[in-house]
């Protein structure tokens, strides 16, 4: 269910805006939808797993407030930033 040191590392790679960013918004949404997409495998094989819903939707909650945030601060990172995750239709 967690990610490998080494996926980590990769996504840090793939979306970080600078060469030491670790933190950034972009790196920090990476992080999350990568957990969350793992959860939502978890859970279609353990559908009562109640626990760990609430860890995932706390994560959904956590990324939300990192997007409007994002959003309102650049809106071209913003954009970006789902278009590369995929998150919107």
């Amino acid at each position: 269910m967690s990610i490998t040191a080494d996926r980590r590392t990769q996504l840090i790679k793939e979306y970080q805006t600078s060469a030491n960013d670790t933190g950034s918004p972009e790196v920090q949404v990476a992080l999350l939808t990568e957990r969350i997409t793992n959860l939502t495998e978890h859970m279609k094989e353990h559908a009562k797993d109640f626990h760990s819903r609430r860890g995932m939707l706390k994560l959904v909650g956590q990324r939300r407030r990192l997007l409007d945030y994002l959003r309102r601060n650049d809106q071209g990172r913003y954009e970006s930033l789902i278009k590369r995750l995929g998150l919107r239709r």
